[in-house]
């Protein structure tokens, strides 16, 4: 059975929790990915973050959920860089796990930020590398 999220909040102080996508299909599939170990990084508009969404800290770990709310996996940031969103390179666009080329990664990710924050070609995003700690899946 896993632990519950107050256990793993104990298990990880300091521990942020967030969920990957913006529903629960994309959710899915990204847990998916990171399990598969071909998702090692994300990204997520900076606005996003200065309104009031947790923000990554190189060292940190923190608790990616389920769609439902329930814990399903734990990571640790391991890199940012702070960018504009036409400066991701190749190397950035593949360590996310979910698309192919750079090219698939700037429609699926401009469709994404349309969907939820607004779309600018230089909007600000972090981007995170991360590694999987703990499965809990």
């Amino acid at each position: 059975m896993s632990p519950d999220l107050e256990t793993l909040k104990h298990r990880y102080p300091g521990a942020e929790t967030f969920t990957f996508g913006d529903n629960r299909t994309l959710c899915d599939t990204l847990l998916a990915l990171v399990r598969a170990g071909r998702k090692v990084a994300t990204c997520g508009a900076l606005a996003e973050f200065q309104a009031g969404e947790a923000t990554p800290e190189v060292g940190r770990c923190d608790i990616a959920l389920n769609w439902d709310g329930t814990p399903a996996l734990v990571i640790e940031t391991i890199e940012l860089i702070r960018c504009r969103f036409d400066e991701v390179s190749e190397a950035m666009a593949l360590a996310e796990g979910e698309d192919d080329s750079l090219e698939g990664w700037r429609e699926g990710h401009r469709a994404y930020f349309e969907r939820t924050c607004g779309f600018t070609p230089d909007m600000q995003i972090i981007w995170e590398r991360f590694r999987l700690v703990e499965d809990l899946g």
